[in-house]
């Protein structure tokens, strides 16, 4: 069923098909109509001619009965009617007289019985129990059924002529027209057989007519429609299939041959639009090669000149900031040799010469401290990475600033979340980070102000936030997109070298966390701290989450 099913649906959908199909049914239609009036035909002239040739036998009866009765010799007459039944298709004669008796009948039983006037052989000689003088041809015969068979009755009258009506052997006046009527019955089975037979080979005929000129329709449509138009499903299977220019044989000058040469042109010049397309690609993607490697050096230098001009930078801080404590202890060295050179005298310059050293060696560690920032920015230290409670890293932080706090007049605000989930990281580097904005805040207040912590469970992603928010002095909107950037910072000369939140944000980058900032200049800061939860503790995070959304 799978495999005849595509080709029954391919049969259907075959234009030659339709065609054929089509052909077919108009054929069957015309040949049968053809054939039924050809029978049709046929049966009423072998029926004519029958009538024909039995009006003749009945005629020839008529005058041998006559030319015997008008000898008056019946012998001869009753031979010759019998010699006559026992022909090949008589069926029975018998003469009525004028009363409607059978005075004569091939059937000997017959004879001298009445007949009902109004019975199928008197039909045409009596109306209203009168007898016609002359009967029309059509009204003479008759046909009906006996043992089977179909029967054809003719009915001839007998007319008075003079010969008889003055002869001495009969009394018949003159008046009288009609004398009998003669019924000569003949059987029909011949003619019916000899009909069916024609029937039937007018039939074969018509039939093998129909079924040779469908084969040769079928023939002809395969050839001049089935064919060329196989030939372009083809070619246009060939065409989607990629094969550009295919090219299709070209037998006839028709409307189908001018599709198919339209066909032809048509793959050709698709297959030079496709070649030109191709050309151009090509030619295209070699352009953006070529660009591409021209950028990629552009870029490659761009990145170049950014590096060294960011080397240059990063020099020219390194030189000044380290430059200022250099030229502190230089001259303060100096001084010290100077009194060396010409003694200490008393208490007084020995006080002031501890007081130098102690300059020369804070300036000796702050160039120690820059050095310090330099190399951990520079260079990235291994992280010890575990779970790690972001509350006791909070508390740490409180407690490393709290004498600071106190100093500075500094309200602390803590809004930590209890119980929260573990988060995996390094919790010395994310102390630092945090170190680190809660020492920036504190220099945003130098007259006091108030210092926001809090923690918050995001459990939609899965995630801990951190903030650290102050009602400082704020970050001039300037330089606030370039604030993660290094050296760069707001704060005094001397008192920091704007490496602090450029570490901050590698640390978090290292994390797979993030680092947010929002200030308003004089109205405070706020840096917002993202990291992930651990897997483990993820579980809690919705736990912590409703209780977030409860309080």
């Amino acid at each position: 069923m799978r495999q005849t099913e595509p080709s029954r649906s391919h049969w259907t959908r075959s234009l030659s098909a339709k065609l054929i199909t089509s052909l077919l049914a108009v054929m069957v239609v015309i040949f049968a109509l053809l054939g039924y009036l050809n029978v049709r035909l046929s049966r009423q002239h072998l029926e004519a001619a029958t009538l024909v040739s039995a009006e003749r036998v009945s005629d020839v009866i008529k005058r041998s009965t006559t030319y015997y009765m008008l000898r008056n010799d019946r012998e001869g007459l009753y031979h010759f009617m019998h010699t006559i039944a026992d022909e090949p298709g008589m069926v029975r004669v018998r003469i009525f007289d004028q009363e409607g008796r059978v005075s004569y009948s091939t059937d000997p039983a017959e004879v001298s019985h009445s007949v009902d006037k109004g019975a199928e052989a008197c039909y045409g000689c009596h109306a209203q129990s009168q007898p016609l003088v002359r009967l029309n041809r059509p009204d003479r015969f008759r046909i009906y059924k006996s043992g089977g068979q179909r029967v054809l009755g003719i009915i001839t009258p007998i007319e008075n002529q003079p010969s008889c009506s003055n002869a001495s052997c009969h009394a018949h006046p003159e008046s009288q027209q009609i004398l009998g009527v003669l019924d000569a019955n003949m059987s029909l089975a011949k003619a019916d057989a000899q009909l069916t037979a024609s029937s039937r080979s007018m039939v074969a005929y018509t039939c093998f007519a129909l079924l040779t000129i469908a084969v040769l329709s079928w023939l002809f449509v395969w050839r001049v429609v089935g064919v060329p138009i196989k030939s372009l499903k083809d070619g246009t299977e060939r065409l989607t299939a990629g094969n550009l220019g295919y090219q299709i044989d070209v037998h006839a000058e028709d409307e189908v041959g001018e599709l198919a040469t339209s066909f032809n042109t048509m793959s050709l010049q698709l297959r030079a639009a496709n070649e030109e397309v191709v050309t151009w690609a090509k030619t295209l993607e070699d352009r953006v090669d070529h660009k591409t490697r021209e950028l990629k050096r552009a870029h490659e230098h761009m990145l170049h000149v950014e590096k060294m001009a960011s080397i240059g930078k990063m020099a020219a801080v390194v030189a000044h900031e380290i430059n200022n404590p250099l030229s502190g202890i230089l001259t303060y060295a100096k001084l010290l040799r100077k009194w060396l050179d010409r003694g200490f005298t008393g208490s007084a310059q020995r006080q002031e010469a501890m007081d130098c050293l102690d300059l020369i060696a804070g300036e000796s560690r702050r160039c120690g401290d820059l050095v310090k920032n330099l190399l951990t920015f520079s260079r990235t230290s291994p992280m010890n990475v575990e779970p790690a409670d972001i509350n006791t890293i909070f508390d740490r932080c409180v407690r490393l600033v709290q004498h600071k706090l106190e100093l500075t007049g500094i309200q602390l605000h803590l809004g930590l979340v209890d119980n929260s989930p573990l988060v995996l990281c390094d919790a010395a580097q994310v102390e630092q980070v945090l170190l680190a904005l809660v020492m920036n805040a504190i220099d945003a207040m130098p007259r006091g102000g108030n210092l926001w912590l809090a923690t918050k469970v995001i459990a939609a992603t899965e995630e801990f936030q951190m903030q650290v928010r102050d009602d400082g002095m704020g970050i001039p909107p300037e330089i606030l997109p370039q604030i993660f950037e290094p050296f760069l910072t707001t704060k005094e000369s001397g008192h920091g070298v704007g490496l602090g939140l450029a570490i901050s944000r590698s640390i978090m980058d290292r994390h797979n966390g993030r680092i947010e900032v929002e200030s308003e200049a004089n109205r405070g800061t706020t840096f917002t701290l993202t990291l992930p939860l651990y897997a483990e503790g993820a579980a809690t995070a919705s736990a912590v989450g409703a209780t977030q959304n409860t309080r």
